[in-house]
């Protein structure tokens, strides 16, 4: 770590990639305010035994590297491009030292002292909290900070499901940590529960959901727009990708409807590609759709598929932006074979059919309420317009 401290390091922290919403940064004062907390408890001890969760752009983790001469810290981000920020920064800074891995037993595994900055999902922080009482050590020391505008008292009331000491402590830069130690015995904990299941018998389908998953186990009413019309989407097809799958809903239902359809369903968060798997399996569809963690249709090759379904974000964490929606555009006009079809479902409010027209192809409107519109792109011979 020569010629490193941790005020050089976050110092020069950047976003990577940069689809992201203009109040987005790269360190915020949680990160230093987790940092600063976590200190005393890191001091005498080796990466091994810290994990870092939710790190935003690598600040927690490079941070905890540099001041205190670990290596082998585990890490965890839900966001594909968190990840991609973290080992960006890493290179560019010349730091190693950290170990990604999934959101499983494993990761937390014997962890003394875990750096999460929390999310904004309770279910996410359920899943979460879980975990680490179950697999870290017994002494383990939670230090879960985020903005105080972002923080409400029920992430105290799930922390305290499973710690038996959870302190608020004082606020900094608009910013708070809430310490959790002592994990609960099995027996005063909840019963595990992720991922979830829920049978929808008006569809004919199980969803699952893990903790992070964007609607859990239920059906956005977004999706059920566009759904209400899958039955006109073209059958004499043989691939089709879901942008943005989510729990893999739409994925699922389009590939019951057609047999002989291959479905690639691609998402970047790593709840939602874990959900989507398990509900491919609760269907009994392995074979015919395959989940892919990915930012956008990276991993597609151009020209390749004839129908694309997306229905996309409209937020990035706390803020609307609708830089990943026409970004996603892109990604359809891309893997679309000349004539091939994007449907997508959409906040009617946002008037998308204009940038649609200009980067797939004609677009022609579905349907339309105050609150959503679906409608049908084709794609056009000619190179996209961005």
């Amino acid at each position: 770590m020569a010629g490193h401290d941790e005020t050089d390091v976050l110092a020069n922290l950047r976003r990577f990639p940069d689809i992201e919403a203009p109040n987005l940064h790269a360190v915020d004062a949680s990160d230093r305010l987790i940092l600063d907390e976590a200190a005393p408890r890191m001091a005498d001890g080796t990466g091994a035994g810290v994990v870092v969760i939710g790190d935003h752009h690598g600040a927690l983790t490079l941070g905890a590297i540099t001041r205190h001469g670990l290596s082998g810290v585990r890490t965890h981000q839900d966001r594909l491009l968190g990840e991609r920020a973290l080992q960006a920064n890493a290179e560019r800074l010349g730091l190693t030292g950290f170990e990604p891995g999934r959101l499983t037993p494993e990761l937390v595994d014997g962890a003394r002292v875990v750096l999460l900055q929390l999310p904004r999902s309770l279910d996410a922080l359920d899943e979460i909290a879980g975990l680490i009482a179950r697999h870290a050590d017994p002494d383990v020391v939670v230090v879960a900070g985020g903005r105080v505008k972002h923080m409400t008292t029920a992430m105290n009331d799930v922390l305290g499901r499973h710690f038996a000491t959870v302190q608020a402590h004082l606020a900094r830069q608009k910013s708070r940590v809430l310490v959790a130690t002592t994990p609960r015995p099995e027996d005063e904990r909840p019963a595990k529960r992720w991922p979830e299941r829920k049978e929808h018998k008006d569809l004919g389908i199980t969803v699952c959901a893990h903790g992070g998953a964007f609607a859990g186990t239920g059906i956005d009413i977004g999706t059920r727009a566009l759904l209400q019309h899958l039955d006109a989407v073209p059958t004499d097809i043989t691939s089709a990708v879901d942008l943005g799958c989510g729990t893999g809903v739409l994925a699922v239902l389009l590939a019951r409807a057609n047999e002989n359809l291959t479905v690639t369903a691609t998402d970047e968060s790593a709840a939602a590609v874990a959900s989507a798997r398990a509900t491919v399996a609760a269907n009994g569809l392995e074979g015919q759709v395959i989940v892919v963690r990915a930012n956008g249709a990276e991993t597609v090759p151009d020209a390749s598929v004839d129908l694309v379904l997306l229905n996309p974000p409209f937020h990035v964490g706390a803020a609307v932006h609708d830089g990943v929606a026409r970004a996603l555009f892109a990604d359809a006009a891309r893997i679309l074979t000349p004539g091939g079809e994007l449907w997508a479902v959409w906040n009617s409010h946002l008037r998308y059919r204009s940038a649609l027209e200009r980067v797939v192809g004609p677009t022609r409107q579905v349907s339309r309420d105050p609150k959503f519109t679906v409608t049908v792109s084709t794609r056009a011979a000619q190179e996209p317009s961005i």
